[in-house]
């Protein structure tokens, strides 16, 4: 009797393995449920994965090219090997939300953005693979950890940005700073059912405590580019909040990574440089100008152009970051692919001038802030798998550099958990003829944007 009664339970587990397993089956090869976190609570909607063993047998469940619960069960066409796989000795395995009870591995040869691309946002705990047929393993347990500050979060790129941070499994806490309008934007996100706790401080007098304990700060305040205006002239405003906001992570958290999202980039990063000097806390290694979105804005333009499968595109992006200083190198597009001159020139133009693409479409009502958001969540997951010990993080960022004669340069580095662990000066051989003249004529208006933010900072007094 005791058998029977128990039957009802033994067929509801049985139907949720093979609701799990069909839904798996369909959505194979969708990115949307690359995350075996995101399925599991799809297929389960309990958001409890339970496996009932036998008290000492070992449960064994696999995600990728087969589906296995002891034996093969079924086989399904993916386009790249991927699996994750859940392994435990006990009589009963959880697996719910962002955190596993029991250990988790992780394989993967491809990922959401390409092989030498940091994901942007973490959907699985799948790790890059910098060399195209390289097979990377990166063993993680997924619990929060870090902590992120947001300074103009209540921003037009400020916003999104903070929803796709709060997406992020390392992320414990996410402090949201703006002089207003703050309070409602971290009501809305604190209700995502992510780890991170979700703090909001308004106003200069609690810009030091959004600050306390912070790993990483991303600055995207500042006023946004309008028709007509270029980002230089956003400089004598954007100049100082840079200045300001930078004084204040010199004094309440001068060991963390800097995301500098404010234009003039090529002019806010040397004037982020010249107050940490001042305050005797410079660290060049730790220092970034957030160009992601030029590097975003290639893959998908040539990938578009090329009929190419966009998670296989990767196109390093050197210079700086704005008009004719952004260089994309196209003859190092991967996978290897020819352009014909005409195209070469269409695209570079296209990417060099994206951002005013966006801001004539929007008519005044805006600049680039979602695409922007979305490049630099990019930009702040790869950091934060550096600090949590991923040995294979590679993004373009704009850095103090030694790659050519200016003292800032955008380029490809390897980043890990001091900040920039290497300069990647590959990309800079071998170029094309145009390639090579387009690197020289970006070179005088870079240096003069560089200089002016430089000349900038060191006329003003940096608070004690």
């Amino acid at each position: 009797m005791a058998a029977w009664s128990e039957l009802p339970s033994l067929v509801c587990d049985v139907w949720k393995v093979i609701r799990f397993s069909l839904l798996l089956y369909l959505f194979a090869d969708l990115n949307c449920f690359k995350s075996v976190t995101a399925l599991c609570k799809y297929a389960f909607p309990d958001g409890l994965l339970i496996y009932k063993m036998a008290a000492k047998s070992a449960a064994t469940f696999s995600a990728g090219s087969t589906v296995a619960f002891g034996t093969k069960v079924s086989q399904f066409p993916q386009s790249k090997p991927s699996a994750v796989r859940f392994n435990s000795q006990k009589s009963l395995a959880t697996f719910s939300g962002l955190k596993a009870a029991t250990f988790v591995k992780c394989e993967s040869e491809s990922s959401f953005l390409g092989k030498e691309s940091s994901a942007a946002l973490r959907g699985s705990v799948v790790p890059q693979a910098q060399k195209s047929n390289q097979k990377s393993q990166y063993h993680v347990n997924p619990q929060a950890s870090y902590k992120v500050a947001i300074l103009g979060a209540a921003g037009g790129i400020g916003q999104p940005l903070a929803l796709l941070v709060k997406m992020s499994p390392l992320v414990s806490a996410l402090h949201l700073y703006d002089i207003g309008n703050v309070k409602g934007v971290a009501a809305d996100i604190s209700h995502c059912n992510t780890p991170a706790q979700v703090l909001d401080f308004t106003g200069a007098s609690e810009l030091p405590n959004s600050l306390k304990g912070v790993n990483v700060v991303v600055i995207p305040a500042g006023v946004p580019r309008k028709p007509g205006m270029t980002r230089d002239d956003l400089f004598n405003i954007n100049a100082n909040i840079v200045k300001t906001l930078v004084e204040a992570v010199a004094d309440n958290c001068p060991d963390a990574f800097i995301h500098i999202i404010s234009n003039p980039v090529n002019s806010t990063v040397p004037i982020a440089a010249e107050v940490l000097k001042k305050k005797g806390v410079y660290d060049p290694k730790k220092l970034f100008g957030v160009t992601t979105l030029d590097v975003v804005r290639a893959n998908t333009f040539v990938a578009l152009k090329k009929n190419l499968k966009l998670i296989d595109v990767d196109v390093p992006v050197v210079g700086g970051h704005a008009g004719i200083t952004i260089l994309p190198l196209l003859s190092k597009t991967k996978p290897a692919v020819s352009f014909t001159d005409e195209e070469v020139q269409e695209l570079t133009v296209r990417i060099q001038n994206a951002g005013t693409e966006v801001v004539e479409a929007k008519a005044g009502a805006g600049s680039a802030t979602l695409s922007m958001a979305y490049a630099a969540a990019r930009f702040v997951e790869s950091s934060l798998r550096a600090l949590d010990g991923d040995a294979d993080v590679y993004e373009c960022s704009f850095v103090q550099s030694d790659l050519t004669e200016l003292p800032f340069f955008a380029s490809k580095v390897k980043l890990g958990r001091k900040g920039v662990e290497a300069l990647i000066s590959s990309d800079l051989q071998g170029l094309t003829t145009y390639e090579q003249e387009a690197l020289e004529t970006l070179k005088p208006e870079l240096k003069a944007s560089i200089e002016k933010g430089i000349a900038f900072a060191q006329k003003q007094t940096v608070a004690a």
